[in-house]
């Protein structure tokens, strides 16, 4: 019981499913972070789904692309970009860390927030027009998004916290985090060693790269991890690793 109340709230938290939510409480929120990797799978049965269907329905090049850039928008309700766009508005600021946090908590939208989401909606289009979603492909993708939040769950429960309050710290002082960054660690390598045999290796090199950008900028220029941050990170991994399956197919023609 505890293991399925688990999974509902990582799922509650970090999906739009309609899932029943029971009450958050130390014992279902000890490895909720976890079971955050799951939505990733459900996002990659997604974005294989809509490909698939639009190849044995013959629909167009530029609505296959639609439905992938949107399929893992629709799963998770768009929680992660909207860290995206608070972090983007506090990245351009170039103030200093404290500032950047009162920016990450204020609920209006600056500018760098529209323009970088444009960009990023516009560029992810791109790519997934671009894309051959091959079987091989779409498997990779499914685990390029499990992957990022594995990475994302490990960073919650490793890097230093900006504050003390926040979902973020949350999830982070709930959790059993030696056990937890245990699983998610040995998570991660199993999935980038996945990723390696399956033609996806420069996807695996593109989310660590990211990662590890990742922690220097939440510490340098953030003071800590927040969940906007968190979120900021599983965006970019996921255009990243999108990018680097596309070249992998287009510059040097894998057979993904």
């Amino acid at each position: 019981m505890v293991q399925f109340e688990t999974i509902a709230v990582a799922f509650g938290m970090f999906s739009a499913l309609p899932l029943p939510q029971p009450s958050w409480n130390e014992k279902n929120m000890r490895y909720a972070m976890c079971a955050f990797p799951l939505v990733g799978v459900v996002c990659g049965g997604v974005w294989a789904a809509w490909a698939w269907g639009c190849a044995y329905l013959g629909l167009p090049v530029l609505l296959r692309a639609a439905g992938l850039c949107l399929a893992p928008v629709l799963v998770t309700g768009g929680i992660h970009l909207d860290g995206y766009a608070d972090t983007c508005d506090a990245l351009a600021s170039c103030a200093e860390p404290s500032r950047k946090q009162a920016i990450l908590s204020d609920p209006h939208c600056g500018a760098f927030a529209v323009i970088r989401l444009c960009s990023y909606f516009v560029a992810t289009l791109g790519l997934c027009a671009a894309i051959t979603p091959t079987p091989a492909a779409a498997f990779c993708m499914g685990v390029c998004f499990t992957l990022e939040r594995a990475l994302s769950g490990l960073a919650v429960t490793s890097f230093p916290l900006a504050k003390n309050t926040g979902l973020a710290h949350t999830f982070a002082t709930t959790a059993d985090r030696n056990r937890v960054r245990l699983v998610l660690t040995v998570l991660c390598i199993i999935l980038c060693a996945v990723l390696l045999a399956a033609g996806g290796g420069l996807a695996a090199a593109a989310a660590l790269l990211v990662f590890w950008q990742y922690y220097h900028t939440a510490k340098k220029r953030f003071g800590g991890l927040s969940g906007d941050l968190a979120g900021w990170f599983v965006q970019r991994a996921e255009f990243w690793m999108l990018a680097a399956l596309t070249a992998g197919q287009w510059l040097w023609g894998w057979t993904i």
